[in-house]
């Protein structure tokens, strides 16, 4: 018997839809979509959602809502992550979503989750098509507001939530366009600060394969191929050497948001806090290649939504 469920992730900079039929204990996609929403604006600062920030989250879930109606969805889970996990308002947020998602599916309501289960989720639909030989896998999820480093082979052995995103780090430290070398530098302290904390949880020594997920990754994964447009299915599975992903890396940062938003397959929500994203992989690969040897990045498709999914599959 066929089902067919949907994962939505909201996160700090984007929120996401799969739908999926599960058959023969396999995923098969029917919609996957992202839209930037930036939900996470101005909390770093302010400690609540802006209301901007909530309309433009909300027109894009009564989008999805629509979706689910016509798709005959069965089940539906909606998670909220960082951004949601750090605010005061966080009420009007959950009262929007139960309005609009509860219309399309009754009973359903978004809910906010830890970094572990976060961590757990990315883990899940993340190494599914991989070939265990190649494990343990450090799985890293660098979302907007958060980065989630996982550690594992057919299970979690170790995972942990820093609170490092593309968002979080461009609004707290990159403020010129270009970013200055002073702001870089700031930022890269963050970073290193954070990563310090979390591979001291998260042991990378052991780990064989970097798997990494979301729309800094997969853009790198993108403009390190020289891709003319995102090709979704092309970027799945990709691998990007070491020295190729610190050259895109380092291009990004220097860059005017203007020349980032004019690259073919750059998302044009994303160009402002790509720099900032960039910062987080360039310290994560130097520490992943002198802890662990690896020198090389796997990039996915499938993540947190497929974890999702996988949740409610029963």
């Amino acid at each position: 018997m066929v089902s067919r469920l949907a994962g939505i992730d909201c996160g700090t900079n984007s929120i996401r839809l799969l739908i999926a039929d599960v058959v023969d204990g396999r995923l098969r996609d029917v919609h996957r979509e992202t839209r930037i929403v930036r939900l996470g604006q101005g909390v770093d600062a302010t400690g609540q959602f802006a209301p901007e920030a909530i309309g433009r989250t909300r027109e894009a879930l009564t989008d999805y809502a629509a979706l689910l109606r016509r798709h005959r969805v069965e089940r539906v889970r909606m998670v909220a992550t960082s951004a949601a996990r750090d605010v005061a308002n966080r009420d009007v947020f959950f009262a929007m979503t139960a309005e609009v998602l509860g219309a399309a599916v009754p009973g359903a309501v978004a809910e906010v989750i830890t970094g572990a289960e976060e961590a757990a989720l990315s883990f899940r639909g993340a190494v599914g098509e991989l070939d265990p030989a190649a494990g343990p896998f450090v799985v890293v999820d660098l979302g907007g507001g958060s980065t989630e480093i996982v550690v594992g082979g057919d299970s979690v052995a170790a995972s942990y939530s820093a609170d490092i995103g593309c968002v979080r780090l461009t609004e707290r430290c990159l403020h010129s366009d270009p970013p200055t070398p002073g702001e870089v530098a700031a930022a890269r302290a963050v970073v290193r600060e954070r990563l310090d904390v979390a591979l001291g949880v998260v042991p990378v020594e052991g780990a064989r394969t970097w798997v990494g997920l979301a729309g800094t990754m997969t853009t790198l994964s993108a403009l390190a191929h020289n891709m003319t447009t995102y090709d979704s299915a092309a970027i799945h599975l990709s691998r990007v050497p070491g020295g190729d992903l610190l050259a895109v890396c380092e291009r990004l940062i220097g860059m005017t948001r203007a020349e980032r938003a004019a690259l073919p397959p750059m998302h044009e929500g994303r160009a402002d806090v790509i720099g900032g994203g960039a910062i987080v992989v360039e310290e994560l690969a130097r520490e992943l290649r002198a802890r662990a040897g690896i020198d090389e990045l796997t990039v996915s498709e499938h993540d947190i939504l497929d974890g999702i999914v996988w949740s409610i599959a029963g």
